[in-house]
This record gives structure tokens, sequence and C-alpha cells, in this order.
């Protein structure tokens, strides 16, 4: 996420907060290495947020390899060369069918287990979409203070990592939060939710006001991870991860307000980037600089860094499948991303996931499957 557009119904997602502890105790650096020998990470994720999948199955969607036989949709990622998941949970989605929920998140991370991939929680810490958009608290936490929301954050954090440990899943990673730049937990109350007003010209943005309320929730947060799995790596996610200026911004402010984290994730969509910054006219510029912003809010805050969320165009403005050579291009971006975050960070890029490439062209812009549910050749860029 980060100014998310869809095609018909859907917003997205995203998040994450915990701040940058000095000291990591994972540096891939450690030792030194010199400037010609640029060391590959020898535990890369190739992964995806397929969060829709069950939700496609109870409508009946299927999902194919490129021989047009029948695959469940997480042995079909794995089966095109991906090693994790990301799953993304909502507090009380009932309003929503329940998908996302603590029962749905159980069972994918489960066939995820199953296939040896590995996982990534992601809390959106809302009753739907969290993202730069619209972080609003869930319903039933509205109207608690400060210490109500911290203890309701904690229980349902708590909550949801015992269940899946419960079913022999531990997640190797969690986020705190989904593109979290505009804080968290939004409120009438600005004073409480650490929310303040920016009206541009085409929307409303927000950017975080009330700094120890945030770094005190992601806090709460990170422990409430560390309580259950002490081993996950937490994540805190922000959009924009070509945006330098944001991050080093953002991370000075959250380490000042005591706020922790293991790990920094990014969005990164050239598409959708042409639109916050309009000085951009080619993918390859946004890339170019998310991969100097890796290096240097890694170097800056001595913690690994990571792609949480990224997607290459696949449709048009009506919801059709993109022509060949807008795909072709789309998988030359998406090899670009995963060599140069693979090769080009020093060893502290640990991975990159793609935000919901099995959806389908007419619903969601930036998939990478057809509209009968067959990976195009974006997905080829991970194999």
């Amino acid at each position: 996420m980060k100014h998310m557009k869809f095609l018909t119904f859907f917003f997205c997602i995203t998040f994450a907060v915990l701040a940058c502890s000095s000291n990591n105790e994972t540096d891939p650096n450690a030792g030194g290495s010199s400037e010609e020998e640029k060391p590959l990470a020898t535990d890369f994720a190739k992964g995806a947020d397929i969060g829709w999948c069950t939700e496609y199955e109870s409508k009946g969607y299927g999902f194919y390899n490129a021989k047009g036989e029948k695959r469940e949709c997480t042995a079909l990622m794995k089966e095109l060369g991906l090693n994790a998941v990301r799953i993304r949970v909502w507090v009380d989605p009932k309003e929503h069918d329940n998908w996302c929920n603590t029962a749905d998140v159980v069972l994918k991370a489960q066939r995820a287990k199953a296939l040896g991939m590995d996982v990534m929680i992601d809390f959106h810490y809302s009753d739907w979409w969290a993202d730069p958009g619209k972080q609003y608290k869930p319903a039933a936490w509205v109207g608690g203070n400060l210490t109500d929301l911290k203890k309701a954050l904690n229980e349902h954090t708590v909550s949801v990592l015992q269940a899946l440990k419960a079913t022999g899943v531990t997640p190797k990673w969690v986020q705190v939060g989904n593109e979290i730049r505009p804080g968290m937990l939004w409120d009438e109350d600005k004073a409480l939710s650490g929310a303040s007003w920016d009206v541009t010209e085409n929307n409303v943005v927000k950017y975080p006001e009330n700094w120890a309320n945030l770094g005190a929730f992601i806090t709460t947060g990170y422990d409430a991870v560390k309580s259950v799995c002490p081993d996950a790596i937490v994540i805190v996610h922000l959009d924009n991860g070509w945006d330098s200026g944001l991050y080093t911004w953002f991370f000075d402010e959250l380490k000042k307000n005591g706020g922790k984290w293991d790990m920094i994730g990014m969005s990164l969509y050239p598409y959708w980037s042409r639109d916050a910054k309009p000085g951009y006219t080619v993918a390859d510029a946004v890339i170019t600089d998310c991969i100097n912003n890796i290096k240097t809010v890694s170097a800056r805050y001595n913690c690994d860094v990571m792609v949480v969320e990224t997607g290459m165009e696949c449709a048009d403005d009506k919801g059709n499948l993109a022509s060949a050579s807008v795909l072709a291009e789309g998988k030359r971006q998406l090899d670009r991303i995963l060599k140069e975050c693979r090769e080009n960070t020093n060893g502290r890029c640990k991975g990159v996931f793609y935000w919901e490439p099995e959806c389908r062209p007419s619903q969601y812009r930036l998939g990478a499957f057809t509209e009968d549910g067959r990976p195009t050749v974006i997905m080829d860029a991970f194999k």
C-alpha cells in the first residue's frame, strides 16, 4: 500500500510499527566485506500476500499453472518459486464476512507451513483495511483511553499468535501495523489517535501528531509479539519506499519516542509512485531510489529491511488483461527489484513480497494473474 487504487470495491492495505534497536543481533555485514564483493543474502524471502485466496475459493474461483492443471493457491505459489506468504489480520471483520479473522488466518498459515513456506503475519489493528488513507480503530476499541487501547492491542496480538502456535505455526516475521506513515488507531480525538489533517488537492493525508502515543502502540505490539514468539522478526511498515526523507523522519521520531522494531518494511509500487511523485516518469527511477533508501535506513538504524509489498501493472483502466508488452515490462521491473534487493543492498534486504498476485485483472490492476486464474509472465521473475 501506499496510495492503493483498486478497480472495484477494494482499497488496500497495509502497516507496521516498532523501533529499530541499535543492538540488532542480525547484522549480515559483521566481519566486513570488500567493496568488490557485495554479499548475497543467504536467507532471501520470495513471497506474496495472498490474503484473498480463501475468499476466492468460496466464490468458486480456481487457480491453475501454465499447463492448465488446477492447484490450491498456496501450493501454486510454491510451484512458481515462492518460499513465503504474507497474511493480513483484521480484528473483527464480521461486516466483511469474517475474511482475514483469526480462524481464516490460521487456515492460510497452516497451508503454508505444510508446504515448508515461511509465514509473515500482518496486523492491521482495524476491522478492515488499514493503509495511508485509513487507520481506523476496531469498533470494539472506540472510546477507550490510551491504557485501554494498549491493553486491547496487546490482547489481540497475543491471541492471534497463540492461535497460530497452537496449530504448530510460528511466524518468521510479524508486522505491527500496516503502512503506518499516518499513524494508527485513528479516532475523532486527534490527541489520542496521533493524527493530523493535511488536505491536498486529490485526497486527504494524515501524519502522526502524537508521537508518544504512536511509540507506545508500537512498543506494546512489539512486546506482545515477543511474549509469544520471541524469535519472530518484528516489522514496522511504511509506504513509498522511494522516499528517503519520509523514512528518516519517521524512524528518527519513532526512536525518540521509544518505539522498537527489528526490521523496516517498505512498499514499492513503481506504478502508483507516478501519482505520489509527479517527477517520476519511468519505473527504474523509483526502483533506484528505493534501493538507495534501503541502504540508507539499514545503515542509519542498523537493521535489516524488506520490501513487503510490490506489484506491477497487469491490467488496463477497464480491467482487461494488459498487453504482452506491458506484462513483459512488469516482469522486467520485478526481475530488477529481486536482483537489486538481493545483490545491491550490502546483504541488508531480506526479501520481496508481491501484493496479491492471484487477483484477477478485473478486480485489481497490479495483480499478476489472468482472469481465468493462471499466472502471467510477471510471475516468472520468481523462478
